[in-house]
This record gives C-alpha cells, sequence and structure tokens, in this order.
C-alpha cells in the first residue's frame, strides 16, 4: 500500500504540472482529476492485475507464468515475524483459494476483478 500512497501523490504531482496548478492555490484532488480526466493509478494497476492473474491462469500450455506464481522456496520457510504478502494473496482474498478455476469462465472473472479493483482501491 505505500508503492500505491507513492503512485497516487507522484500522479497528482504530474496532474497539476499539466494543468499548471500550485498546492498553494489549493485547488482539490477532485476538481484537479476533474480537469485532467485521467485514470486512478491505483485502479489501472489493479485492472490490470487482475486481467493478468486471469490471462496466466487460462494459460494451459507450461508456460513458465503460472510455474512463477505457484513457486515456494527450497526451505519451505519464509523470515520471522509477518510474512510478506505473495502476489496472489490479494486475489485469494476477493476470488477465494480456487481463483484459478474461477478465472475460466470470463465472466465470472470479469465480475470478481471489478470487486477486486473496488476493494484494493478503497484499501489505498
Amino acid at each position: 500500500m505505500g508503492l500505491i500512497r507513492r503512485l497516487r501523490v507522484t500522479q497528482r504531482a504530474m496532474e497539476r504540472a499539466m494543468l499548471g496548478v500550485s498546492l498553494r492555490d489549493l485547488i482539490g484532488n477532485e476538481e484537479i482529476r476533474r480537469r485532467t480526466r485521467v485514470t486512478d493509478i491505483a485502479q489501472r494497476v489493479a485492472k490490470l492485475k487482475g486481467q493478468w492473474a486471469g490471462h496466466i491462469a487460462r494459460i494451459t500450455d507450461g508456460r513458465w507464468g503460472l510455474k512463477v506464481l505457484e513457486w515456494r522456496p527450497r526451505t519451505g520457510k519464509r523470515s520471522v515475524g509477518r510474512p510478506q504478502t505473495r502476489w496472489t494473496d490479494n486475489i485469494r482474498r476477493v476470488a477465494g483459494s480456487r481463483w484459478r478455476q474461477s478465472a475460466q469462465g470470463r465472466v465470472l472473472w470479469n465480475s470478481l476483478q471489478k470487486t477486486y479493483v473496488q476493494q484494493w482501491t478503497s484499501i489505498g
């Protein structure tokens, strides 16, 4: 979430630069977003992540993308403390542990993807 926060701050700075607006002008973020008509970076990232996950789940020819998602370290252990979230942990929260089977049906996956985008962007 720290990365998304930094991306959002950078995007807002770029939008202000595009409009020639300073922070001193006290124009709200919603007004700047309305003027530029640019999609929020968090929504775009979440949408692309969901699309890519569905694409990878539907591939059946043995390419390395799915193998990377299922990879586990040889030791089988993660470092002490709170484990870092894996790439698929957020997807599993929305679609369940059987997300790869859900991704086979594009209609179901698209609805889950919309839910994922809403949930992911509301957190950050």
